[in-house]
């Protein structure tokens, strides 16, 4: 080979990496959530585990990206140590596919149909659908074009690699190299140690075929190799767990020692056979084709599951003993996992969860505020106060991580879901804030042994309840994503807006006639500016989950539209609320 093959070489192996990687990329965007609710719905079924770790990493052809994201779900308690292990063995099983995919470039067949089945035949066609669905389409048809190119691009990068490799079919030189190879161990650390750099079983398998088109290879050479591509792989989620919590730092481990033990036992038994019946391996030091490349990867990842699946726990349990427990030691948990970052569709998920989280915890001290209202507990108050700085920390972190995901390259749904929450985040945060609020207006009316008339209490029990049900329904709007029920959140707004309005009227009317005071007024006031407020950031939530969904106006400019355009709907929805949330007599009995 002289200088300008290896730059072809070099040429189709860069074409080949970075088409692995687009192919990679544009499978997982078109996949998008269900990846996080495909591996979301683990049990303790082996069977189940195995055929979503299978399929999942079939999809997306990257047994590394699974198992990092498998460290990041078990990191975040989303799923635990013996779930992720029975995935990773599925895994293992998926990333197989690819090396059937390259497989394709040593066809070696006569007649049309057969022909066009050779890469170099067909991927034209598919590179130019690419391009034309990457230029024109739209949102899914986009990623599809991406998916395409990147398809094409691989197989041009492994047809090139192959054709810069078979002059060397005839060199000597090369072939003595080859011939070491012969020698396990050193074919099974020179498999570990290339797979461990460019961090790729898949890749690293369709080198070895490129390197099988000399015809220089042979069986006996290639599963050493294969095998030490298989451990070297774990290096990626080796890498991911550090900084990770203990069971992350174990998943990692897990799938090492899957790798490990699995080579170990297959080599093992391999070269114990073959030295006590030769016979039995009568196609050892037969030359490997790219196909056979790819059945010695499928029978290993096959035998080395069906061999540690029913050892399972124990293989958790090794785990676990090479990373102990320590006493005193709290394993903080938390959903926003920055290995997440490195597959978007699922941290999107991901954010979603904790949002909703975030929605229900501002729910639950909206409730217990406003029962303060009704008879204060000060026992209860520490527990509203740990409600407010959980959103409050809440929206720090989710702030941060979601400006981080937003520098990913992210589809226009996967964009407009990281808008919204963005714009929520704030929004609860603040209802938080107004709830706490509402509490000192309680513990003033307590400790200062005051209270207001009848009158006033009705009143305030009316507007209370009509801010507890535009929490409620607003919630379950965006946590739901319904937007029928979004559009009814507006118009109770505006009912809340003027029964505020009404029952600061009346407070005037009775301070004037001296049935109020002054002292309870500033303590009305400050009821009534939280509830207000609360109904607004309602507001805002609905109107934003609406305006994102339709691509176009702004959030303020929406509800003006919505106020004063007089829609029917609207006006319904506004006489619903208007007569489910009457205020009583303005005189008391």
């Amino acid at each position: 080979m002289d200088v300008f093959g290896i730059l072809s070489f070099i040429g189709g192996l860069a074409m080949f990496l970075f088409g692995m990687n687009v192919l990679s990329s544009g499978l997982e965007k078109v996949s998008g959530s269900r990846l996080q609710q495909t591996l979301g719905k683990m049990t303790s079924s082996k069977v189940k585990g195995v055929g979503l770790g299978m399929t999942v990493t079939a999809v997306i052809q990257s047994s590394s990206a699974t198992t990092v994201m498998l460290v990041g779900f078990v990191n975040a308690g989303i799923m635990s140590l013996y779930q992720a292990t029975n995935v990773i063995m599925g895994a293992n099983i998926g990333t197989t596919v690819t090396g059937w995919i390259t497989g394709l470039t040593g066809l070696d067949a006569e007649g049309f149909l057969l022909q066009f089945l050779k890469p170099a035949n067909f991927s034209p066609l598919i590179a130019l659908a690419g391009a034309i669905l990457l230029m024109f389409g739209k949102g899914k048809k986009k990623d599809l074009g991406s998916i395409f190119l990147g398809f094409a691009v691989l197989m041009f990068g492994m047809t090139q690699m192959s054709d810069a490799m078979k002059p060397l079919s005839e060199n000597e030189t090369f072939r003595s190299l080859l011939l070491a190879f012969n020698n396990p161990l050193l074919g099974l650390i020179v498999g570990a140690l290339f797979t461990a750099v460019i961090q790729s079983s898949s890749a690293s398998i369709g080198i070895l075929q490129a390197v099988a088109a000399t015809n220089g290879l042979t069986y006996n050479m290639a599963i050493p190799i294969i095998m030490g591509q298989n451990i070297g792989t774990c290096v990626t989620a080796l890498l991911s767990c550090i900084g990770a919590g203990k069971n992350a730092k174990r998943t990692a481990m897990v799938h090492l020692y899957f790798n490990l033990i699995g080579s170990t036992l297959f080599i093992g038994a391999y070269y114990a056979i073959k030295g006590i019946a030769p016979s039995l391996f009568p196609f050892a030091d037969d030359v490997l084709t790219t196909f056979g490349i790819a059945v010695i990867h499928t029978v290993f990842n096959l035998l080395t599951t069906l061999v540690m699946l029913p050892m399972s726990r124990q293989l958790c349990r090794l785990a676990q003993w090479t990373i102990p427990e320590k006493k005193g030691e709290t394993e903080r948990v938390t959903r926003l996992d920055e290995r997440f970052l490195a597959t978007p569709s699922v941290a999107v998920q991901q954010c979603k969860a904790v949002i909703r989280e975030m929605s229900g915890i501002a729910e639950e001290s909206l409730t217990m505020a406003l029962s303060f209202l009704e008879q204060y507990d000060p026992k209860s108050e520490e527990k509203l106060r740990k409600k407010e700085d959980l959103l409050d920390r809440f929206e720090d972190e989710l702030g941060t991580y979601l400006v981080q995901l937003s520098s990913r390259e992210l589809t226009e749904e996967e964009s407009r879901e990281v808008s919204k929450i963005l714009h929520a985040i704030g929004d609860y945060e603040r209802i938080g804030d107004h709830a706490l609020n509402i509490l000192y207006a309680a513990k003033e009316v307590f400790e200062k042994q005051i209270a207001f008339s009848g009158q006033a209490q009705n009143e305030i029990r009316v507007l209370a309840g009509a801010v507890g049900e535009i929490m409620q329904m607003t919630r379950k709007a965006c946590d739901t994503e319904d937007l029928l029920l979004a559009t009814r959140v507006e118009p109770l707004e505006q009912v809340i807006d003027d029964l505020k309005a009404e029952i600061k009227h009346r407070h005037i009317d009775r301070l004037q006639e001296g049935r109020c005071t002054i002292e309870l007024g500033f303590v009305l006031n400050e009821l009534l500016t939280n509830f207000e407020r609360i109904s607004d950031h309602c507001s805002n939530l609905a109107a934003c989950m609406i305006q994102l969904h339709q691509h176009s106006l702004e959030t303020h400019q929406y509800l003006n539209l919505l106020k004063y355009s007089g829609q029917e709907e609207f006006t319904e929805n506004y006489r619903e609320f208007h007569d489910r949330f009457p205020l009583p007599p303005s005189k008391e009995v």
